[in-house]
């Protein structure tokens, strides 16, 4: 394995490949980078380690056989749902420039090799929570003076007939599979639809947020809280 690896610094977990440990080190993320013997003699891992001995994070030596083993252990057994779509939402919503992103424990993904890889680094610059409830979480978050906004496919609004909320917002998103719990949908402010005019019945979460923000929340925000 020519590509190195990295421990995460909150949940230990383990990415791999130059650019997303690169980031992931940049981020503060990462408390020690994993290479096979031998790298330090590898041009395309220069930057990688630079940027490990400019953050002082250790750099220790695997044999290549574990290092190949922790890798696909790592892929292979946390259990999550949808690490790529959770690293496809967190690229649009640093993109548009959100401040946090939440999500759930119980089959929620953390972040993850997959997660990073598919957010293209966006998710290590954005604070992450994860929590039991998100139905309580909403019910800090409006607290706190956000307005939760659910994008729920079943809503008689859409984006295009209803006005983003002023003041600081909340967008919440359902599984793929089932979509809003009833209890979330519930405590939400506002359910919002996206029109769907093709075959397709429904978007996939990450594109249905990209959509919600730029067509939604951005035209009324700019210049404005997130």
């Amino acid at each position: 394995m020519s590509t190195p690896g990295a421990l995460m610094r909150s949940s230990r977990e383990l990415i791999t490949g130059r650019r997303a440990v690169a980031e992931a080190i940049g981020a503060g993320r990462v408390v020690e980078v994993l290479v096979a013997p031998g790298a330090r003699r590898n041009q395309g891992l220069r930057a990688v380690l630079g940027a490990a001995d400019r953050a002082r994070v250790p750099v220790r030596e695997v044999g290549r056989t574990d290092l190949d083993q922790l890798a696909r252990d790592h892929r292979g057994v946390d259990g999550i749902e949808d690490p790529q779509n959770l690293g496809a939402a967190a690229r649009s919503a640093e993109a548009a420039g959100a401040s946090v992103l939440v999500s759930r424990t119980h089959r929620g993904a953390p972040v993850t090799d997959a997660a990073i890889r598919a957010s293209a680094g966006a998710i290590l610059h954005l604070r992450h929570a994860r929590v039991a409830n998100i139905a309580r979480a909403i019910e800090r978050l409006q607290e706190a003076g956000f307005t939760a906004i659910g994008l729920d496919g079943a809503a008689e609004r859409t984006i295009f007939d209803s006005r983003c909320p002023d003041g600081r917002v909340a967008i919440v998103l359902g599984s793929e599979r089932a979509g809003l719990s009833r209890l979330v949908r519930e405590r939400c402010d506002l359910l919002i639809a996206l029109p769907m005019h093709g075959r397709v019945d429904s978007l996939n979460a990450a594109a249905s947020l990209a959509a919600a923000l730029y067509a939604f929340v951005l035209p009324r925000r700019l210049g404005g809280d997130r």
